[in-house]
């Protein structure tokens, strides 16, 4: 039960830590510096005949990694967290440089994460804890047992801290929540109260820091999507960020494809996590809006496509992964406005010039975020006693169409489950109670999550039957679709001389022969 449900935590974690600005560019990176990845390769090659020079060679290059001879820190978890048997000796040569000696596991984690910042996909970083766990039970043999334990309170630690100290989760965690979600975690068995109680107030008075400094991660950063840029062109790497921590942002790159722009106002109706934007934030400002790979650019000035963004571009950038566009029903106002909720519920009003173009930006906006969200780990949000919304990946995707839409649909079949199964436990009968408010947060929750996978399940469903990835095509068919839902409205959307395409390796303008076609709104 224990590994369901904190693999589930774990994965927000690490994805809300550094996943969001690192894994679509670290884990596509085919470079290891020098030739040290020819090393990686004909040694796992040779390890798997025994070859005892491999050890000889692990041992060398992590002592290399330690001591930072040639690499910066950044550079170390790419030869940390590999699926291989060489990588993994790295990893243990390297750990075995620790001494972790009668400290605390709160002690001995934040020693370890000063030393390098974790970085790449999810699994890597995982193994790379793995290793942290082992190599404290070594030290620490009576302390924790068995390794799974310690690797157990290792992610609780690391999701506690989130949850202290991140900026996009609603409710802290108690002490007492905290221990309760451990139960029976360690092996079957309770961890000591007293040893998790210490912990917690470890985390709380004192969160984690990481080993990275903002220049030398630019600096890593830059050189890596220098290297992707198919142009060849020496490129700054600018970034989409929500606060001041360089983990948690999505990098732009270059050759993004531009899926739509055109005039756009916009109003602020509500701040992360849903909380009402206050009244001087709220009036409307008009702004030429890009549809960019996954982020919605609001600019200043008119769209030219090879112009440099500039730092309000970047400021006033809507990060659209997981969002959910919507015609806005319940706002009278203004005409043509579409309601656009981003996967932290911060929610927008953007008013088009015309039905048409509010009508296409709902619809690009949400294939796009169909297309390219990175599926959500599953949900443990029966856990807590406390409803918490889970985190959810910035990362685009890396499963093919079609195992996309199947991602989705499962998605929307666990919601469906959820709704019924909620519905069945209303709380006691005092519709005051904070039962009934965490109840209704929670339904409202899973109602939206099940409106938003179902758009999305249509849209993909609509662009396969279409068998064409030109968007004008696409939009042209479910529209008409619409139309003919409504008594004949098809046809309506105007013709353009140029339209972008849209597929799967589109997001960040990896498709070959395509540098972001713009479209005339």
């Amino acid at each position: 039960m224990w590994k369901e449900e904190y693999d589930v935590h774990f994965d927000f974690l690490l994805d809300l830590l550094d996943a969001n600005l690192l894994t679509d560019v670290l884990s596509d990176s085919e470079s290891e510096l020098g030739g040290l990845e020819q090393l990686e390769r004909s040694s796992t090659e040779t390890l798997a005949n025994g070859c005892r020079a491999d050890c000889d060679a692990a041992k060398r290059l992590a002592k290399r990694l330690f001591y930072l001879e040639g690499f910066r820190r950044c550079d170390v978890a790419r030869h940390l967290g590999k699926n291989n048997d060489f990588s993994q000796l790295v990893a243990s040569e390297y750990l075995s440089f620790f001494d972790f000696s009668g400290l605390s596991l709160d002690k001995a984690l934040r020693n370890f994460l000063k030393a390098f910042p974790l970085m790449g996909e999810t699994q890597e970083r995982e193994r790379i804890l793995v290793h942290f766990s082992k190599r404290f039970c070594v030290c620490n043999p009576t302390a924790l047992a068995p390794d799974d334990g310690a690797h157990t309170l290792t992610c609780a630690l690391m999701l506690l801290n989130t949850d202290l100290h991140g900026h996009n989760i609603g409710k802290k965690m108690s002490c007492q929540q905290f221990i309760s979600n451990l139960d029976g975690l360690n092996d079957g068995k309770d961890f000591p109260k007293d040893l998790l109680k210490v912990l917690y107030n470890s985390i709380k008075n004192e969160k984690l820091e990481w080993a990275i400094e903002e220049e030398e991660f630019r600096k890593s950063l830059s050189e890596l999507v220098e290297e992707q840029y198919e142009g060849g062109g020496k490129r700054g790497v600018a970034r989409v960020t929500d606060g001041n921590n360089p983990f948690i942002a999505i990098p732009i790159l270059p050759n993004a494809v531009t899926y739509k722009h055109g005039v756009l106002s916009r109003k602020s109706h509500a701040d992360m996590d849903g909380k009402r934007t206050p009244r001087g934030r709220r009036g409307w400002k008009k702004f030429y809006a890009v549809l960019k790979g996954m982020i919605l650019y609001l600019q200043k000035d008119e769209y030219k496509a090879d112009a440099e963004l500039c730092e309000g571009d970047l400021k006033n950038a809507v990060r659209i992964h997981h969002a959910l566009a919507t015609r806005a029903t319940d706002y009278s106002k203004r005409p043509n406005v579409l309601k656009l909720k981003t996967s932290d519920w911060r929610v927008f009003l953007l008013q088009a010039p015309s039905e048409e173009e509010m009508m296409s930006w709902v619809f690009r906006i949400n294939l796009v975020a169909a297309l390219f969200s990175a599926p959500a780990f599953p949900a443990a949000i029966g856990s807590m006693k406390t409803f918490c919304r889970p985190l959810l990946p910035s990362s685009s995707t890396r499963l093919n169409q079609e195992d996309q839409l199947q991602s989705h649909e499962g998605k929307l079949k666990q919601m469906s489950v959820e709704v019924e199964e909620h519905r069945k436990n209303p709380p006691s009968p005092s519709p005051k109670s904070r039962e009934w408010e965490e109840y209704r947060i929670k339904e409202h929750y899973l109602i939206y999550e099940k409106s938003r996978y179902e758009t999305y399940i249509n849209l993909l469903q609509a662009k396969m039957r279409a068998e064409t990835d030109d968007l004008e095509k696409i939009e042209a068919s479910v529209m008409s679709g619409i139309g003919e839902g409504r008594g004949g409205r098809e046809g309506y959307l105007r013709k353009t001389q140029s339209s972008p395409s849209i597929s799967q390796h589109d997001v960040n303008g990896r498709a070959s022969g395509r540098t972001g076609p713009g479209q005339q709104s």
